[in-house]
Order: structure tokens, then sequence, then C-alpha cells
């Protein structure tokens, strides 16, 4: 069924997705390209790591960095609950235009079967109202 916008006019139904809210908070930091990739990089539910020509990115819990290494900001992972096919179009899109639409800046990572967002710790209210607003539902926390 099409949704109507404010101008009238109509505008296909909005996907509504189920997500789950990772524990604890998340780290953002990136290294030099040819660094190894740490073994305290690797611990935690959740990690990921990028390299490219100019930098290794990590994403992992941020109780495992190490005290020389510091993240500007403390970050939320919330998962998008998968498996979804690569022919699936829009399924990040759904997630992130509301965020994008009310200014949270987000970080994203797509693994083979599904999608993280990370959101700066000091959006997670503005983010949950969004993310309700547009019909997602937050599930049971992830467990460990």
């Amino acid at each position: 069924m099409p949704i109507v916008s404010e101008d009238d006019t109509p505008r296909p139904s909005r996907r509504r997705l189920k997500f789950r809210w990772l524990p604890g908070p998340y780290a953002i930091v990136r290294l030099a390209p040819e660094s190894p990739v740490p073994d305290w990089a690797m611990k935690g539910d959740f990690t990921s790591f990028s390299r490219s020509a100019d930098e290794l990115s990590i994403v992992c819990p941020a109780d495992n960095l190490p005290a020389d290494l510091h993240s500007k900001h403390r970050w939320i992972c919330y998962k998008l609950e998968g498996p979804f096919p690569f022919s699936q179009t829009g399924v990040l899109l759904a997630f992130i235009e509301p965020l994008s639409g009310n200014g949270i800046p987000i970080f994203a990572i797509s693994t083979y079967d599904t999608d993280y967002v990370l959101v700066q710790e000091e959006f997670a209210g503005a983010t949950q109202q969004a993310l309700d607003e547009a019909g997602h539902e937050l599930v049971a926390p992830a467990s460990k």
C-alpha cells in the first residue's frame, strides 16, 4: 500500500526492519595501511577490519583498545536482522534514511549475511526515535 507524502505524492511503502543493539560501546580507529591486524582487534562478538592503500580501519568493542590508542567517539552498534540475499536492494537505505533525515551520522559495515550500523553514543535517543517512527523494530538485545 503506498504512503502519501506531505505533498500528497504517493510513494512506495518503506521496508520495516528488525534490528538488535549489540552490548557495550564500540570504537572505530584508523591505523597505518601497512600495520598488521592486532590481536585485540579480533576479540568480541563483532569486529571488523578493512585495509586500503590509505589505512587500516578497525571496529571493535571499545574495551579492546590498548591504553595508547584513542577513539574520538564511543559508538552504539546496531545489527540488522538478516540474512539478506544479495538480490534484495534497499535494505541498508531503508534503515539509514530516517537517520540521515534527522542529521544523525552513521558508520555502516556490510557482511555476507547482514549489515551493521554504528551511531555515536550522543545520538542514541534521536536514533531510537527516528527508527521507531520509521517502523523499524528493536528486538531483544543481542546476547553474548
